[in-house]
């Protein structure tokens, strides 16, 4: 279990909300979801590459609606936010 305070986009209640040893995370900078770590674990290099649409009730669209994250120049670890789209 990790000392880590940020927590892991996507996860259920009751499960540990906390980053994972032996897991690979994206921290999300920016938008309705910064400062949360999202598992990328497995993920092959182009998917890393081209970032990820993630669902959030609190973006421009509302429920339903996902923010877009895509990597951040110069940092491996980081996304950054690019905008809602419904």
């Amino acid at each position: 279990m990790s000392d880590d305070p940020r927590r892991v986009y996507g996860t259920d209640r009751g499960e540990d909300p906390r980053p994972q040893p032996g897991r690979t995370y994206q921290e999300l900078t920016g938008g309705p979801l910064d400062g949360q770590l999202l598992d990328v674990t497995g993920w092959d290099e182009n998917a890393l590459a081209d970032g990820a649409a993630l669902i959030t009730e609190a973006g421009a669209y509302g429920p339903g609606g996902r923010a877009l994250y895509g990597p951040a120049p110069g940092d491996s670890g980081r996304w950054e936010w690019e905008g809602d789209t419904p």
